[in-house]
């Protein structure tokens, strides 16, 4: 009776994880800690000057920066999470973090990474209808159709993440509560439990793969209508002038490319990759941290004139 007692209120309250940060790299975590701060740096700088100037300057009230200034934030959610607490452990040594606390990290982790998927497909939507339906833009991407697909983006990342947080507080804590990783992760919470977590592991792969790629489905579908859009103009500076509008995009999908492939490498090898070390999923779980923020503000700072003449005035 006792022993179910502590089980039923460890499963509420199991107290303090300790996050250990990379195993087998402990001494090098100083080191290592150096390289992130300066690239965590450089993305919070780059974000929030996109921010600022996406906010202030009128002529970039378009669907188009308005998507791009949700990227950036949540750019900035999903790098302010994590990489703070992930520093603390390489200068400081491995950490505690509450229940509560861990939960609050998982979630807005994995939360941002499905409204980084949506925003992805947000803005190839709106890029196909720049090119394929240019007459009817504005008419097309009003106000309040930009609302109502920012509110389907965070009503569905919220939807399909939250239910994480339910599947973790049902468990029981029993064993030592010591995560080998910098942050916390739904899997890697669920694997501390002394009960059965069928569900954490299935719902955790199937319910964010699906939803991921059924983005990238749609995304690659875009893509496809807006080439063949291009290739049947009449003349190549008409093509010419067609590719340049949705240039940055390409561009940002090889960058989200770096986002998505270290997550699902870390979404795999929680299942089925028990061979590869966990220094090498660690780091690379840590890539779609660090690498996406610092990138997206870079290409788009290249490739759209409208921000690029506006940064180089900003400095």
């Amino acid at each position: 009776m006792n022993l179910m007692a502590t089980s039923n209120l460890s499963s509420f309250d199991p107290g303090p994880f300790i996050l250990l940060g990379i195993p087998g790299l402990q001494k090098l975590h100083v080191w290592i800690g150096i390289p992130f701060f300066i690239i965590y740096l450089v993305g919070f700088a780059g974000n929030s000057i996109l921010l600022y100037l996406i906010s202030m300057e009128h002529r970039l009230h378009e669907p188009m920066f308005f998507f791009l200034a949700m990227l950036a934030a949540t750019d900035l959610t999903l790098s302010n999470t994590c990489v703070p607490k992930t520093l603390s452990i390489f200068w400081l040594g491995p950490q505690e973090i509450a229940f509560a606390g861990c939960l609050t990290q998982m979630f807005f982790l994995h939360f941002s990474f499905a409204v980084d998927s949506a925003i992805l497909l947000a803005m190839a939507f709106d890029r196909y209808v720049a090119i394929c339906f240019p007459l009817q833009y504005n008419m097309i991407l009003t106000r309040q159709i930009v609302t109502k697909i920012t509110m389907g983006i965070i009503s569905r990342s919220f939807c399909i993440i939250f239910p994480c947080v339910f599947l973790l507080k049902r468990l029981p804590f029993c064993r030592t509560l010591i995560i080998p990783h910098t942050y916390c992760e739904h899997i890697g919470i669920a694997r501390l439990a002394c009960a059965d977590i069928s569900i954490n592991i299935w719902y955790g792969f199937a319910v964010p793969i699906m939803t991921v790629t059924s983005d990238l489905i749609l995304i690659g579908v875009s893509y496809t209508l807006i080439l063949r859009a291009v290739f049947n103009l009449p003349s190549w500076d008409a093509r010419q002038k067609a590719l340049s509008t949705c240039g940055s995009h390409v561009s940002h999908i090889c960058v989200i490319l770096v986002f998505y492939i270290p997550a699902f490498f870390s979404f795999f090898t929680h299942r089925f990759g028990h061979q590869v070390p966990p220094q090498v999923h660690i780091v690379l779980a840590n890539l779609y941290l660090l690498v996406p923020p610092v990138l997206n503000p870079m290409v788009y700072g290249i490739n759209t004139k409208q921000i690029r003449l506006k940064m180089f005035g900003f400095f």
